[in-house]
């Protein structure tokens, strides 16, 4: 059975993707790819998860958008938005 790949997108500030972006790379760099990307009028966070198996896929993607929820919460809460 070949690989199986998740993706993410989520698009923004490049400023943001790139915060987004480095709050995740320390804790599960070897179990992701993740790149910002600039857009029309912005940038896309685009995170991809590859494994073997279906079900390590759906944990990893689970821990890494948890991780992006909270961050996201603390910056907004930062910024006042």
């Amino acid at each position: 059975m070949g690989d199986i790949v998740a993706e993410f997108v989520w698009t923004g500030s490049r400023e943001r993707a790139e915060l987004l972006l480095a709050s995740i790379e320390p804790d599960d760099k070897e179990f992701f790819e993740g790149e910002v990307l600039d857009v029309q009028d912005g940038a896309e966070l685009r995170i991809r998860v590859r494994s073997g198996t279906l079900s390590k896929v759906r944990s990893t993607m689970d821990d890494i958008l948890a991780c992006l929820s909270a961050v996201e919460a603390s910056l907004v809460a930062l910024d006042g938005e």
